[in-house]
């Protein structure tokens, strides 16, 4: 016997709790599964600075609580469960939580965030939150004139390394291959940036460091007779190789991009199928930000009220 609610939100983070937040006060009785990673991506973050309000700043797992206690303040039932099947092309849509549980719903809110591509390596677990990042905007304010490292070579890690630069004192862009993928303008700029090393042809083999990263093990030419280990001094190692929207479920019934975020309409959250909305990093490649997350969130929420309303 399936379970009927007005309003799921799948996914939690700072768009699916602000979202949960809109949709209790506007009465919609929302219920919220936080999927994999109760409070997403910013449960990884040690300080959040940069997030309205916090003066002092936040941790990311304080600041993900808070926006839940408000959601649960304001009547949401937030749930923990993962959701592994849905037909959103269904009236009302149909999902499955957990592989038993089925919920049916009016209006379906998918937050469920993106999860940043890692090199594999045992290290970047093990200094999660002491020098590793996959966001420079989120944490590089934290490594002011310090020595940091970028891996990648396409725009997103030319822009991060440009980025860092005017923070940091030094930033090396650790790129595996002899060139840039990057556009022509960002190469340029990187290039001309006098803070910014290149290291062509260089792997990561790992990482050290007593209480946080200290440096890193890297490896030039691998594979080849002039191959080269040496090691960098850094105090900071961000990646900068893509993120992957987590949207597996979803394939064949909403509209995604080349890489797989959700399309939604222009300056809406709604998607193709009509009462489904996309909010947050799921459907953000350009900004991944917890306000922005947040704000999209707030959209959806009263986007789904309003076609309840119609």
């Amino acid at each position: 016997m399936s379970e009927k609610v007005r309003c799921l939100i799948i996914g939690s983070g700072p768009a699916g709790y602000t979202a949960a937040i809109y949709a209790s006060r506007a009465n919609l009785s929302p219920v919220l599964y936080e999927g994999i990673q109760p409070g997403g991506q910013l449960t990884t973050t040690t300080e959040v600075e940069n997030f309205p309000g916090y003066p002092e700043g936040i941790t990311g797992t304080e600041l993900m609580e808070d926006l839940k206690k408000q959601a649960s303040r304001y009547g949401a039932d937030v749930r923990n469960g993962i959701v592994t099947a849905a037909d959103l092309k269904s009236t009302p849509k149909k999902v499955t939580v957990d592989g038993k549980t089925e919920i049916e719903a009016d209006t379906v809110i998918i937050s469920t965030g993106a999860t940043a591509k890692y090199l594999g390596l045992p290290d970047e677990a093990k200094y999660a939150g002491m020098g590793v990042s996959a966001c420079a905007t989120c944490d590089g304010f934290f490594y002011r004139k310090k020595v940091v490292a970028v891996v990648g070579g396409g725009d997103t890690a030319c822009e991060e390394a440009i980025y860092l630069s005017g923070l940091a004192s030094k930033v090396y862009l650790i790129v595996r291959k002899p060139f840039l993928r990057a556009s022509k303008v960002m190469q340029d700029r990187v290039e001309k940036n006098e803070k910014i090393e290149i290291l062509y042809n260089t792997n990561t083999l790992g990482l050290f460091g007593e209480n946080g990263v200290e440096g890193a093990h890297l490896i030039r030419f691998k594979g080849e007779a002039n191959e080269e280990k040496f090691d960098i001094t850094i105090d900071g190692f961000f990646l900068a190789i893509g993120h992957k929207p987590n949207t597996d479920i979803f394939a064949g019934q909403l509209d995604l991009d080349e890489v797989g975020y959700i399309k939604t309409q222009p300056n809406l959250t709604a998607t193709n199928i009509p009462g489904v909305f996309a909010a947050g990093d799921v459907a953000d490649p350009i900004f991944r930000q917890a306000i922005t997350a947040a704000g999209s969130g707030c959209k959806a929420a009263i986007e789904a009220e309003r076609f309840l309303a119609d």
